[in-house]
């Protein structure tokens, strides 16, 4: 089956069952608008939505069956896929579970064997929880290293979008005591190239970009740190110019993030996790999509968490979700 080139079909992954995973599924599934853009297939469990629509006030009625042959796999209308890994019996909403970490897993296995099938244009995911993965024995620490690995992808890395402000990261799930022993100028170029070409296919122009240091002030001319602002993040800064990008840097961490600075750069790129999360969740965390750059298929997702606390509440706001969905359309008709 070949996506269709008017309406994109999206893969949606259900996360966590315990999370706010579930209820932002059925969420997208009633919306009317929504579904006059995309035809959303959610990769979950229909008794856990189900459960989820009675619990937050929600309507179900999308067709369901169960994980079909996806090379002859049609989807006309909003619907679901149940993979049965999980019953409502297994878990309680809003804790911690191996069950629920297993499961959730299980939902971005099935919807990358849809894409890389080509019976869906694109997946678009809900949270996972880490801790609820190690404990079912899932020892990736995320969504990002699922898609590298089961893609065979060369290269990869994170991009956390938004039209205010958009971040790309040379590590990402590491203990920042490992963080300068992963810095080498090829990683660096490595996430260069990536953002250069994303922020072009999305965008359609060549995009400014700003390389943050990694010590305070970036090193201060090597009084803090080991001179990595020297010895590898202005070599790679170098080499991305020799390539003909746009690209400034090594910019200190504390004042690259400036109103004036973000009006005039497309895209940031990060050293490590925080470096970029914080202003991008300070900024546009109702807006920004995490996507992974460098895959065969295309892959965003929301920009927060299972979010337990609230989960089956019904007060998760479906802001990421609906953008997330969005640009992974738009990624998929360019």
């Amino acid at each position: 089956m070949t996506p269709s080139d008017t309406k994109p079909i999206i893969a949606l992954t259900m996360g966590d069952p315990a999370g706010v995973g579930p209820e932002l599924c059925v969420r997208a599934l009633n919306d009317t608008t929504l579904s006059n853009e995309v035809t959303l297939v959610v990769i979950g469990d229909t008794e856990v939505l189900k459960a989820a629509a009675v619990k937050t006030d929600q309507s179900f009625s999308a067709p369901t069956m169960d994980v079909p042959d996806w090379s002859g796999a049609s989807f006309q209308q909003p619907s679901v896929v149940n993979v049965g890994s999980i019953t409502m019996g297994d878990f309680k909403p809003g804790t911690i579970n191996a069950r629920t970490g297993k499961a959730g897993y299980d939902y971005v296995n099935t919807a990358i064997d849809a894409a890389l099938a080509g019976a869906v244009s694109a997946i678009s995911t809900t949270p996972l929880n880490k801790e609820a993965m190690r404990m079912g024995g899932i020892n990736f620490p995320g969504h990002t290293e699922i898609f590298a690995s089961r893609t065979e992808a060369s290269r990869s890395c994170m991009m956390q979008y938004s039209e205010e402000i958009t971040c790309t990261f040379v590590t990402v799930h590491v203990g920042y005591h490992e963080v300068p022993n992963l810095l080498t100028k090829e990683r660096i170029v490595e996430v260069m190239d990536l953002t250069h070409e994303g922020l072009e296919r999305i965008r359609g122009s060549k995009p400014k970009m700003v390389v943050c240091g990694l010590n305070p002030h970036a090193g201060e001319n090597g009084l803090f740190g080991n001179r990595e602002e020297e010895n590898i993040i202005q070599p790679a800064i170098d080499e991305g110019r020799a390539k003909g990008y746009d690209i400034e840097g090594p910019l200190p961490p504390d004042t690259a993030f400036l109103p004036w600075k973000r009006k005039a750069t497309d895209a940031f790129i990060c050293m490590y996790h925080d470096q970029g999360h914080i202003p991008v969740k300070a900024l546009a965390f109702d807006c920004a999509v995490n996507t992974t750059l460098g895959l065969p298929i295309i892959r965003t997702s929301v920009d927060h968490g299972t979010a337990l606390d609230i989960a089956w509440t019904g007060k998760a706001d479906s802001g990421s979700l609906y953008c997330a969905i969005r640009l992974a359309a738009k990624m998929s008709q360019q």
